[in-house]
């Protein structure tokens, strides 16, 4: 194997366990100020890595993660930003489906954050017709059940 390609296997290894210790973080009730830190720069660090080593699907979840990281902590113009970015990137790229419907989930949950009631409640209304669309019944039911269920705007 070339440089190259052990490079990008290095990378796409970082992606991914740096993208699951956010995950491992956020599923916690209560965080101390270096787990907030570490979860915000392994957010950045995951993007990062899969910029080097990943796909356009890659980026537009590493996107995603960020802004729900953001999203979480109530910081709104990080959620909105990295949300919007998701978005850009699915758009670009013609990604669809469960990512898609995941960019609108982070756009509502980030203008939730900001406090922007009416851009929430059109983020979740374009995110519950992505998410009929999902192809997968598994990946729909995830989708619902999990995410869009604790959208503030969809509940209200």
């Amino acid at each position: 194997m070339g440089d190259e390609a052990v490079k990008k296997t290095e990378h796409r290894k970082l992606g991914v366990e740096l993208f699951n210790l956010v995950w491992t973080l956020l599923e916690r009730k209560k965080r101390t100020a270096e787990e907030v830190d570490a979860m915000i720069h392994a957010a950045h660090a995951s993007r990062h890595h899969w910029s080097l080593a990943g796909t356009s699907v890659n980026l537009a979840r590493g996107e995603w993660q960020i802004s729900r990281v953001y999203s979480v902590l109530g910081r709104s113009e990080g959620a909105l930003y990295h949300a919007g970015r998701c978005l850009e990137i699915c758009r670009k790229h013609g990604i669809g489906d469960f990512d898609l419907a995941y960019a609108y989930e982070a756009l509502s949950r980030a203008a939730s954050a900001a406090r922007k009631k009416a851009e929430a409640r059109k983020y979740a209304k374009l995110a519950r017709v992505a998410g009929e669309r999902i192809a997968k019944s598994e990946d729909r039911d995830w989708f619902f059940k999990s995410d869009y269920a604790t959208l503030p705007a969809a509940t209200s």
